[in-house]
């Protein structure tokens, strides 16, 4: 396999490799999983929210197993998170969904 060299990183803590991966992303997709997917995922939304990162698509793929697992509506009226924090989040289906949300939101053309 080849690996672009200056895409070839290697990290001691599992930390930096998360900032590192994230503050490279042009776009986040988030597939179904489990805890450390969670934990990236959260991580990512939190460093939005924050400003501490520039925002990007976050999206994640299959609409019924993650509507499930968080309810953001119900965050919001509890005022865990702000107004318009699920703004930051898309649910899609499929990757034409995904491509349509990545162009937009970088204004690409057909």
């Amino acid at each position: 396999a080849y690996v672009t060299p200056e895409l070839c990183f290697n990290f001691h803590y599992f930390a930096i490799r998360k900032m590192h991966f994230v503050m490279r992303a042009k776009a986040v997709a988030v597939f179904p999983g489990g805890f450390g997917t969670m934990d990236e995922f959260f991580e990512t939304l939190t460093l939005i929210q924050t400003g501490r990162m520039e925002r990007v698509p976050v999206i994640l793929f299959g609409k019924a197993f993650w509507r499930r697992v968080i309810d953001l509506d119900f965050l919001a009226e509890q005022g865990t998170i702000s107004p318009g924090d699920q703004d930051i989040i898309d649910f899609v289906d499929t990757a034409e969904e995904a491509w349509d949300i990545i162009r937009r939101f970088y204004k690409l053309g057909e």
